[in-house]
C-alpha cells in the first residue's frame, strides 16, 4: 500500500512538472506556465538588478542569482509612468522603479530546438509603455515557431535624465539613456540564457514600433550591440533626422535646470526624491535620447553615414496615416488656401519646396497631402531615413514596408457608421503584426483585418526565421535596393517606390 501511495505522489510530481515547465538559468531556476494553446510562457523574468536608490541613473547591473524555484507566471511592475496614452492596456505587477523584467514564449517542447528569437520594444515615446501590453502578448508568434521576449525599460526622467554629475560618477563619462542601455542588457541576458528555453542565440532579431522602432534604431547604431542580433525590425521610428539624440551637453543643461525647478541641489538630493513625487514633478519636463558618448559615442547619423553601425538586416516602415491632416491644418477647413496658409506658417521661405513635394491642386487634394506631410513630419520621415541610411552602408538586406489597412468602426459603433480616419493610424499594426487582434475588444475586425494580419505575421515571423520575409504563400517582396516596397493590407502587393520626392525635400533640412 505504501508503495502504491508513493507512486501515486511520483506521478502527481510528474503531473505538476508538466504544467508548469521549468528552465535553468544562469541566475536560477524559472517555473513557467503552460497555456492552453500550449506555448510556454515566463513572465517577470528579472534580467538586471532593481534600478532603485544608488542604481537610479546607473546602467543596468547583472542580476543576482536566487535559491530554490522562483514562478515566473505573472508580469513584472511597469516602469514608472504617467497615464497618458488611452490604448495602452497593461497587466503588469502595478508601478514601480523595481521593473527591469522580460517574458518569454516558447513553442511546446522548444527546449534544444535551437529556435529563432525575437525581442520586441515597446513604443509610448520613451515616457509610456510596458511589456505586458495585451497587444506585445507573444503567444500568436511562438505559435509559429518562434520565441518571443518583451523587455520592460525606464521610462522618461527615470530613464533618460542627463546631468552633469551622472557624467561625473559614470565611468564612461556618459549621462542618459539608462532605458537604451536597459534594452541592452536585455539582449546580453538573451545571450546568456534563451537556449535554456530552446532558442539560438546566434538567430536573434530585435523590433519595435515608435519609441520602440527608435530604440531598434539605437541599438543597431550602438557599439554595444556589437554580435547582440542579427536583424532589426523598424515600425514607425529611428533615431535619425528630425528625431535625432539631443546632445549630451544640451541634455545636461536641461536636467540641471529640471532639478534646479524643483529644489534639488545635487544628484543626491534627486536620488531622495521618491518615485512617486518625481514622476509627478516630471510632467513639466521631457525626457528623450541624447548622444551620452558612450552607448551613442557620436550622433546616429555620423554613425550611419560612417557605415559604423551594425551591417544587419533590416525590415521597417510606416503607416499610411500616421498623424493626420489637421498637423497642418490646425482647426482649418481643408481647402487649397488653407494649406497654403499652413505649410507658410511652418515653412516660410521654403514654402514652395513644400508645396511641390506636397501638392494640393484642388480642395479634395488637401486632406491626403496634409496627412502625407503631418505623418512625414512626425515619424515618417526618420523611418524612411533608417531604411535609406542602412540600405547605403551596409551590405545586408533592407526590406521597405507601408502599412494601409485602416482599422474598421469600433465595436460599439451605431448602426451604418462608416470608419472616417484618412488612413492607418500611428500604432495600429501592432496587433496585426503580432496577430493579437482577439486582444483588441475596441474595434469590430473583419476577415479582411484577419487576413492581413495572417500575411504581415508570416512577413515577420519569415524575416525572424532566415532574415527574408518571403515565403510560400506570399507575395514576393523585393529589397530597397530594387526599387520596391511592399504595401500591406488585405491585398498585399509590391509596388514601386514613387515617395522620393518628398523625402529628398524633407532630407535637405535634417541632412547637414
Amino acid at each position: 500500500m505504501k508503495k502504491i501511495f508513493l507512486i501515486a505522489l511520483s506521478m502527481l510530481g510528474m503531473t505538476a512538472y508538466a504544467q508548469n515547465p521549468q528552465v535553468k538559468t544562469a541566475n536560477g531556476t524559472l517555473e513557467g506556465v503552460k497555456e492552453a494553446s500550449g506555448i510556454v510562457s515566463y513572465k517577470g523574468v528579472p534580467f538586471a538588478q532593481p534600478p532603485v536608490g544608488d542604481l537610479r541613473w546607473k546602467e543596468p547591473q547583472a542580476p543576482k542569482n536566487w535559491t530554490g524555484v522562483r514562478k515566473a507566471d505573472h508580469f513584472g511592475p511597469q516602469a514608472m509612468q504617467r497615464y497618458i496614452y488611452s490604448d495602452m492596456q497593461f497587466r503588469s505587477d502595478g508601478k514601480s522603479e523595481d521593473c527591469l523584467y522580460l517574458n518569454v514564449w516558447a513553442p511546446p517542447r522548444a527546449k534544444g530546438s535551437k529556435l529563432p528569437v525575437l525581442v520586441y520594444f515597446y513604443g509610448g515615446g520613451f515616457q509610456a509603455g510596458d511589456g505586458s501590453e495585451y497587444r506585445y502578448d507573444g503567444e500568436a508568434l511562438a505559435k509559429k515557431g518562434i520565441i518571443t521576449v518583451t523587455v520592460n525599460y525606464r521610462l522618461g526622467i527615470f530613464g533618460f535624465m542627463a546631468h552633469p554629475e551622472l557624467t561625473a560618477e559614470s565611468p564612461h563619462h556618459a549621462s542618459g539613456n539608462y532605458g537604451l542601455m536597459d534594452q541592452h542588457a536585455a539582449l546580453v541576458w538573451v545571450q546568456k540564457n534563451i537556449a535554456a528555453f530552446g532558442g539560438d542565440a546566434s538567430k536573434v532579431t530585435i523590433g519595435g514600433e515608435s519609441a520602440g522602432s527608435m530604440s531598434v534604431c539605437g541599438q543597431v547604431a550602438s557599439p554595444l550591440s556589437k554580435g547582440l542580433f542579427r536583424a532589426a525590425i523598424g515600425e514607425s521610428g529611428s533615431l535619425l533626422g528630425n528625431l535625432s539624440p539631443t546632445p549630451r551637453a544640451d541634455a545636461e543643461e536641461y536636467g540641471v535646470k529640471f532639478a534646479t525647478s524643483i529644489g534639488a541641489r545635487s544628484l543626491a538630493d534627486l536620488r531622495k526624491i521618491p518615485a512617486d513625487t518625481l514622476l509627478k514633478w516630471s510632467a513639466r519636463g521631457h525626457f528623450g535620447t541624447d548622444v551620452d558618448g558612450y552607448f551613442l559615442p557620436e550622433t546616429p547619423q555620423a554613425i550611419f553615414a560612417a557605415g559604423k553601425q551594425m551591417d544587419v538586416s533590416l525590415l521597417a516602415g510606416w503607416n499610411s496615416a500616421e498623424s493626420g491632416p489637421n498637423g497642418i491644418l490646425g482647426r482649418s477647413e481643408p481647402t487649397v488656401d488653407n494649406y497654403k496658409a499652413g505649410i507658410e506658417r511652418l515653412y516660410k521661405d521654403r514654402a514652395q519646396d513644400i508645396l511641390g513635394a506636397y501638392p494640393a491642386a484642388t480642395d479634395a487634394d488637401v486632406t491626403q497631402a496634409a496627412t502625407n506631410l503631418a505623418s512625414d513630419r512626425f515619424i515618417a520621415y526618420a523611418t524612411w531615413k533608417f531604411i535609406d541610411m542602412q540600405s547605403k552602408t551596409g551590405h545586408k538586406p533592407v526590406y521597405r514596408y507601408f502599412f494601409n489597412k485602416r482599422r474598421p468602426i469600433m465595436a460599439n459603433a451605431p448602426a451604418g457608421a462608416v470608419e472616417h480616419s484618412p488612413g492607418a493610424a500611428h500604432a495600429s499594426e501592432i496587433e496585426y503584426a503580432l496577430g493579437n487582434l482577439p486582444t483588441n475588444k475596441v474595434y469590430a475586425w473583419t476577415p479582411d483585418d484577419f487576413k492581413t494580419s495572417e500575411t504581415l505575421q508570416n512577413f515577420f515571423v519569415n524575416f525572424v526565421k532566415t532574415g527574408n520575409p518571403n515565403g510560400n504563400g506570399l507575395p514576393l517582396w523585393d529589397t530597397v535596393k530594387g526599387s520596391k516596397f511592399m504595401v500591406i493590407n488585405q491585398d498585399s502587393r509590391q509596388q514601386p517606390i514613387a515617395d522620393a520626392k518628398r523625402y529628398a525635400v524633407m532630407d535637405s533640412f535634417f541632412n547637414k
